[in-house]
């Protein structure tokens, strides 16, 4: 299992994948959205999204969970 944390406190703008999608190294999986900013989170490496932490207008702390890949 690979586990994806926020790097900044930010507010979640766009989650693009749902649990059971298969991704690849580099795509966006969910955007924030800081200081006007938008900051992609993309897959560390490929494989199938175990689980989305956060939904739209959530708020995240860095650290904090975001995705799951197994």
């Amino acid at each position: 299992m690979t586990e994806i944390r926020a790097e900044i406190t930010a507010n979640v703008w766009m989650v693009n994948v749902e649990a059971g999608q298969v991704v690849a190294e580099g795509d966006e999986l969910v955007i924030l959205e800081s200081m006007k900013m938008e900051l992609p989170v993309v897959a560390p490496a490929g494989g199938t999204v175990a689980e989305v932490h956060v939904k739209p207008e959530d708020h995240v702390n860095e650290g904090d969970l975001i995705v799951t890949l197994s």
